[in-house]
């Protein structure tokens, strides 16, 4: 689900990641309609980053 948001609202994403201050610069990129674009991208990334940050950490827990 966070996937499809970070594509088409990545903006929103950056929120429920706890990002508020990139959402923000995100929303900002975005409202060009060139910078969709390289929003949905950097989005991507973020999740993609945030959810290898999850699974070090629950590793970590043992």
């Amino acid at each position: 689900m966070r996937l499809i948001l970070a594509i088409l609202l990545p903006w929103v994403q950056f929120f429920t990641i706890g990002r508020p201050f990139a959402g923000l610069i995100c929303l900002v990129l975005q409202i060009t309609l060139i910078g969709w674009i390289p929003a949905a991208i950097w989005s991507v990334y973020a999740l993609s980053q945030y959810k290898t940050d999850e699974k070090i950490r629950n590793a970590s827990r043992w």
